[in-house]
Formats: structure tokens, sequence, C-alpha cells
């Protein structure tokens, strides 16, 4: 599990491919301070397990499954990437949950500047991922724990806004029109969707279900809300 605070801008240095397989090896310094064989680490968003490293970089393995789903085919020898350790049991919280799963792939459809601002528009590649994204709610972009500033249903796209800090840490200050991006919605929104879809209360638009009584405070009482 990740916070979706980014410690470092990592740099990918080999890539071993062999199909939709890869071997990525990365240059990072403070994710290699306390590694382990085994430890994950979230590249780009992706919850990746750590194979081999030395004092300056560490190699993960790239399953067909996350080569398909996932920007990390993209990347190439030289490209940055955001970097996170898995979060400590008694560290703070800064961000939200975030499991390194990724949803799906979106393009950034466009990038203006909002006063001291960033701002994003980002167009995911399976519209169907808007229905896990409400506004002003988490999601993760490449990994970076970002508040949602709109949803455009119609345009079938979200935006966020980001403040300078989070521009200069992340390896989002590189990304322009046109460029992928992987995109985790947040955890609870999913599985409170996937909670009433198996009970038949809500539509493929997501909208509750009038027929099968909706979402009711018994309902809620007995899966433990």
């Amino acid at each position: 599990m990740f916070t979706g605070l980014i410690e470092e801008i990592g740099v990918l240095r080999r890539v071993q491919r062999r199909g939709e397989a890869m071997v990525l090896t990365l240059s990072a310094s403070k994710v290699l301070e306390d590694v382990k064989l085994g430890d994950s680490i979230s590249v780009n968003g992706v919850c990746l397990t750590v194979v081999a490293f030395d004092g300056s970089t560490f190699s993960v393995d790239v399953m067909p499954q996350t080569f398909r789903h996932s920007n990390l085919r993209e990347l190439k020898p030289g490209s940055p990437v955001n970097l996170e350790r898995a979060m400590m049991a008694g560290g703070r919280f800064g961000g939200h949950i975030v499991q390194g799963h990724v949803d799906g792939i979106g393009i950034v459809a466009n990038r203006s500047a909002d006063a001291n601002a960033v701002v994003f528009e980002v167009k995911p590649e399976e519209e169907s991922l808007l229905r896990h994204v409400v506004p002003q709610g988490s999601v993760t972009l490449d990994g970076i724990s970002l508040t949602v500033a709109s949803v455009d249903r119609e345009a079938g796209s979200l935006t966020v806004s980001i403040i300078p800090h989070t521009l200069r840490e992340t390896a989002l200050q590189y990304k322009s029109v046109g460029d992928t991006i992987n995109i985790e919605c947040d955890i609870i929104g999913k599985y409170v969707d996937h909670l009433l879809s198996r009970r038949g209360l809500t539509q493929p638009e997501g909208r509750a279900s009038q027929a099968r009584g909706g979402l009711t405070e018994e309902l809620l009482r007995e899966y433990g809300f």
C-alpha cells in the first residue's frame, strides 16, 4: 500500500524485453536507503517488486498484465518516473490509500496555467472509469495522490490542479498534451460500487435502482457501514 506522496524522481536506465514481459532497471537514491529484495516500490503508480539492486539502481519485473494495462510499456532509457516506497504502518498518512493497481490509462488532453497552479485535463481511454471519480475526491495519476478539481462526463475527462511543489517534485512536470498517464481510482468508491452492483442496486451509469430499493440505511448496516 502507498500514500501517493512521491519520494523522488527516478530515471529508467535499461529495459530488457521479451514480448510483453520486461525487466526495468532504474536509478534512484532515496528509495534505496533501506531496500531489500522483495520490497514493493511504486513506479509511476504501479506496485512492482524489487528483484535486484545495488548502490544506485534497482530492477523490477513487469508481467504481461501490467504491460497491457499501464504506460510502463512506453518507457525508454532516460525516461523520468515517480517513485514511492510502500508506506510504513507508523508513518504519517499524507495522501490517500493507493494500492498501486492501475485501473486504466489516460491521455493528457490539456495543460493550462491558473495563477500559481497548472491544471491538467485527463481523458481516460475507458470512459467508464469516470464513474469512480468524484469532484473534490481523490485520484492517483502516475502514482501521485491528487484532488479531483472537476469531472466533465460529456467530454469524458477529469481535471486536477497542481501546485508548484508537486509539479517540481514529480515527473508530472515533463507531461505534455498527448502523453499517457496511469490512473488509479479511489479504492473506497470502487469497493462500494462493486458491492452495490452485486446486489443489483446500481445500473451501468451508476444510478441507484429504485426498483430494488436503492441505497438504504438497512443495507449499509448489513455490510458493516
